[in-house]
């Protein structure tokens, strides 16, 4: 089925790594930066407590420091940009944590990391008689709606994507680690949960979308976090998450579906019953050459972690990237929470790796804006 646009991968200066509709010409091999708010605190003295993720005003002033300095560190590449001449004031706000807030789990604010939930789980009988918060009543979500709207009013356009992450990830910040022997345990009880995560994962974004449309075409897209489905088998995958990944698809465009660093291979087939996929992303241990015959069309990304950017040595970094492209490209490089202490020339010499690799393969993808 073609896919209506495809999604790349975007990290804002200070947040987590999400994804953005794709416009014109992508290099073979496209590397993503991004940084850890460590990074820019060490830099820039910017403190990411609580006032970071709920003042769009001060977002707005230390996002413009953090555009600066990228600038002034990397000039030749625009790391941290969704597009030219846009402050992006939405993404990373809450971090991974908007859901649960919504739910009633407090957030955990850190001066120099992303926000965390609170390791407060919901009872059995609150469980048991879950039902979706009412939006229109939920406070934190209308804190977060004035958010939007002041940006809205003082930028003329809501730049950006909140991370509402993925059914297995928001339930696990509602139930903690009993979620899994749940599944065998409580089914029913399990499936009713994740439920009722999906619904309002559906309607936040919804409505946040609503409000972009009001000031620009929006493209209607969600992408799910499946950063802990490797806790899970494929058949868990199946019976529990399989049906709520295809009702966000069903709900959206398009879909992009994230797993972090590790290996997608068991869960790859699955996938590929999810209709609209427009960009997946995985470790470089997974089946990559199986990932591109089943995802041809979708933007295919790789997240290479922190840890081999730094202490790889370049001819490691080359003969990674060259297999990525021969058996997986065109794709992604998603070069993301890159720690203080790695040096700028090492960043710079990946980007330029990725470009000589793109230019090895002489090739180009076009996508339609």
């Amino acid at each position: 089925m073609e896919i209506k646009q495809q999604l790349i991968s975007y990290i804002a200066p200070g947040a987590p790594a999400t994804r953005r509709p794709a416009s014109g010409y992508l290099p073979f091999l496209r590397p993503e930066i991004g940084f850890t708010p460590k990074w820019y605190r060490s830099v820039l003295g910017i403190d990411f407590g609580e006032q970071w993720h709920t003042d769009p005003n001060y977002r707005r002033q230390t996002r413009i420091e953090m555009y600066i300095e990228l600038n002034k560190r990397f000039s030749e590449t625009p790391i941290g940009y969704v597009g030219e001449n846009t402050i992006d004031l939405l993404t990373g706000t809450y971090g991974a944590s908007a859901i649960a807030a919504i739910y009633g789990i407090p957030i955990r604010y850190n001066e120099e990391q992303w926000p965390t939930s609170e390791h407060q789980y919901l009872s059995k009988d609150e469980l048991e008689n879950l039902t979706p918060p009412d939006l229109d009543q939920n406070a934190f979500f209308l804190s977060f709606m004035e958010q939007v709207a002041w940006i809205g009013e003082h930028e003329g356009k809501i730049a950006g994507y909140m991370n509402w992450q993925g059914v297995l990830n928001n339930a696990q910040r509602l139930r903690g680690q009993d979620i899994f022997m749940d599944m065998y345990m409580v089914p029913e009880r399990t499936k009713h949960l994740l439920d009722c995560v999906c619904t309002t994962m559906i309607e936040a974004a919804e409505r946040l979308q609503q409000e972009q449309k009001r000031y620009d075409d929006t493209l209607s897209f969600f992408t799910v976090s499946n950063c802990l489905v490797n806790m899970v088998n494929p058949g868990l995958y199946e019976e529990f998450l399989l049906p709520f990944d295809q009702k966000i698809a069903a709900a959206f465009e398009v879909i992009g579906i994230h797993n972090c660093a590790w290996s997608a291979t068991p869960y790859l087939e699955h996938y590929a019953k999810v209709p609209g996929v427009a960009y997946i992303d995985m470790g470089i241990d997974s089946d990559l050459e199986k990932a591109r015959t089943l995802f041809p069309e979708p933007r295919r990304a790789i997240m290479y972690t922190p840890m081999d950017v730094a202490n790889k040595t370049i001819s490691q970094i080359w003969t990674d990237l060259e297999q990525i492209a021969q058996n997986y490209g065109p794709c992604d490089i998603v070069a993301a929470d890159i720690e203080a202490g790695t040096p700028d020339s090492r960043v710079t010499d990946f980007i330029k790796l990725c470009d000589q690799i793109s230019g090895k393969f002489q090739k180009t993808n076009h996508i339609k804006s």
